[in-house]
């Protein structure tokens, strides 16, 4: 309310960015005055179900955020907000996305936890989008319009109806991440995990809280029959930006263990409010995050500190240990979805767990396609990691390292073909690496 009664006497005036979250039901007019500063608007955790027809004079507009609202469509005034590039509609109540609704510089779009059945065919006419969340939702097919997207890197399409996914999906030159499990294409119910040693409730004991994600909670913990400690997952329930946490714990089980993994020990059971939960490796605190997630400027790139900078010998590491983890995963039939630096942990040594499995999806029940496909898609993340820990390299090694690092290079360059059957494949990655290693 503060935040408003600044708004409404005009001591906001020339700000670039408001958020006001105070039960609006109406959008305030006040905004307005805003018109030729206001570059970021966050209206999330409100009861807001339209806005104002007049919405363009908010000629510097580049994001917006309207999540947790009570909208049934998507604005098409939207379309007037020529400059947004970010709109987020995560968890109202949208059913229908109508043809023309958003502006052409649109690059991520968040529409995650509604009740959308079709997406619009004007949504190919998106050509610099590059982030499309779509998770929880009620579609049945995506419209072919949207093999124009080019652009598109991210595409979460978890926890919706979809009985297939389009061929041209496969073909996007720069699609990188992808999720899409829980729908009925994935054959999810064919799952058998009868190995997974279950642990009660009452066997475990709860420590410290380590971290919240949009799944769930983690928590230092012991088993109290074992001296050894554990992390404890606790899935929250509801459907996440990524899909659904029981897609997420069956993901984790379906991984089963390696060396570059955190590992799952058994599955919870009897929780007192019947939650979903998952008994981790607890990973040392000698292991950091790798990188940053993106930040509203890089949409689908991690960012790093300034300062960092990587050894050649550290980046040889690093790589070879990930690529290791994914084979694996694909080997199950498995793929991560979200292949990225900060869902990366590294010790001092180099040594590396890839983490947070929220957007795996489980494809070797896919029917219709290849086993390959999916896998080329996540080769061109790890391309992009390559690229990013190169773009880092330590200057003197590139220059002592100089046929090693073009060697890399080239890898890079393969893992991130825009041609997709011409990526490779992790196991070849690996040998790849592996070759390149002993050359240093």
């Amino acid at each position: 309310m503060k935040t408003l009664q600044l708004l409404q006497t005009g001591q906001l005036s020339g700000d670039k960015r408001l958020a006001l979250a105070c039960g609006l039901e109406t959008f305030p007019p006040e905004i307005f005055d805003l018109a030729d500063s206001l570059e970021i608007l966050d209206l999330s955790n409100n009861r807001l179900s339209r806005l104002p027809d007049d919405l363009g004079r908010l000629k510097k507009l580049r994001i917006l955020f309207l999540s947790q609202n009570l909208f049934k469509e998507v604005p098409q005034v939207l379309a007037h907000c020529t400059e947004l590039t970010m709109i987020g509609f995560k968890s109202n109540q949208i059913i229908h996305f109508d043809e023309k609704s958003l502006p052409p510089k649109v690059r991520w779009l968040i529409l995650t936890d509604n009740k959308i059945e079709k997406l619009p065919d004007s949504i190919g006419e998106l050509k610099r989008l590059q982030k499309l969340m779509l998770a929880g939702n009620r579609l049945t097919s995506l419209p072919d319009s949207m093999s124009a997207c080019i652009e598109l890197e991210l595409i979460r399409l978890s926890a919706n109806r979809l009985e297939t996914l389009p061929p041209w999906l496969f073909t996007l030159p720069q699609l990188a991440w992808l999720a899409c499990a829980g729908n009925p294409f994935t054959n999810d119910h064919l799952l058998q995990h009868e190995s997974l040693a279950e642990v009660a409730w009452d066997d475990v004991e709860l420590h410290e809280e380590l971290g919240e994600g949009a799944s769930g909670i983690i928590s230092k913990g012991s088993l109290l029959d074992e001296q050894e400690s554990v992390a404890v997952k606790i899935f929250k329930g509801d459907v996440t930006s990524d899909g659904y946490p029981a897609d997420e714990m069956r993901a984790c089980i379906t991984a089963g263990s390696h060396e570059n993994l955190t590992n799952v020990h058994g599955r919870l059971h009897q929780h007192p409010e019947e939650k979903e939960g998952l008994i981790l490796s607890l990973i040392p605190p000698t292991y950091n995050n790798l990188g940053n997630p993106p930040d509203f400027d890089s949409c689908t790139r991690d960012i790093y500190e300034e300062e960092t900078v990587f050894s050649l010998s550290l980046l040889m590491r690093i790589a070879t240990d990930i690529a290791s983890a994914a084979a694996h995963l694909h080997e199950q039939g498995l793929m991560h979805g979200d292949l990225y630096s900060h869902n990366i942990l590294v010790d001092d040594s180099g040594h590396s767990l890839l983490s947070d499995l929220g957007a795996a999806s489980i494809y070797h029940h896919a029917e219709g396609i290849s086993t390959e496909a999916f896998e080329r898609i996540e080769v061109r993340a790890f391309g992009c990691l390559l690229e990013e820990l190169l773009d880092r390299c330590l200057p003197e090694d590139i220059t002592s390292h100089q046929h090693l690092v073009k060697q890399l290079r080239t890898l890079e360059y393969t893992c991130m073909d825009e041609s997709v059957v011409n990526r490779p494949l992790f196991s070849a990655i690996n040998t790849t690496l592996n070759t390149i290693g002993h050359l240093e």
